[in-house]
């Protein structure tokens, strides 16, 4: 399992004492604020950053990174990722899955045949998609959602798709 998520985007600089308007990519914001110090990746290079503030903004959070202490600063970070572990990654609720961990997994069967494995996930207008790349080579999409997937078993890296024919 993957031990560590892009959790969100760092955008804009926000106010002149050095904030970023920083985007959860679960949505929720409350582990974002609890976090004392993150990795930034901007341009591939990685570096940790201790957190000096966080303040919620509308549907966002702004943040504050010691040494970052103007605007000017502020937008050097702009397109970072910010990257946390898992034990700092949004709660989990029944049935909900990090999609890093999804990758990988090999796609069965209900009855144990091998189908393929899932390379990535899309976010579609109705819901998740998983991109699953079949024993024959072929690349497919198909909607994640329990009416198709059953169980997902993280511990044995399997996915079971119950409705074969909509990879069709």
């Amino acid at each position: 399992m993957t031990e560590r998520f892009v959790a969100a985007l760092i955008g804009a600089p926000f106010g002149v004492k050095g904030f970023v308007k920083v985007r959860s990519l679960s949505g929720e914001y409350d582990h974002l604020r609890r976090l004392k110090s993150v990795v930034i990746r901007l341009g591939g290079a990685e570096r940790l950053w201790e957190v000096e503030e966080s303040i919620p903004i509308n549907r966002a959070l702004a943040m504050r990174f010691r040494g970052i202490d103007s605007p000017e600063a502020a937008k050097s970070l702009n397109g970072a990722e910010l990257i946390t572990d898992r034990a700092h990654a949004a709660p989990l609720k029944d049935n909900e899955f990090y999609v890093e961990d999804l990758q990988g997994l090999a796609v069965i069967s209900d009855s144990g045949e091998a189908l393929g494995h899932i390379t990535g996930v899309v976010e579609g207008g109705g819901g998740s998609l998983v991109e699953i790349r079949l024993v024959s080579g072929e690349v497919k999409l198909a909607p994640f959602r329990n009416e198709f997937f059953g169980d997902i078993r993280l511990e044995t890296g399997k996915a079971v798709l119950l409705c074969p024919w909509v990879l069709e």
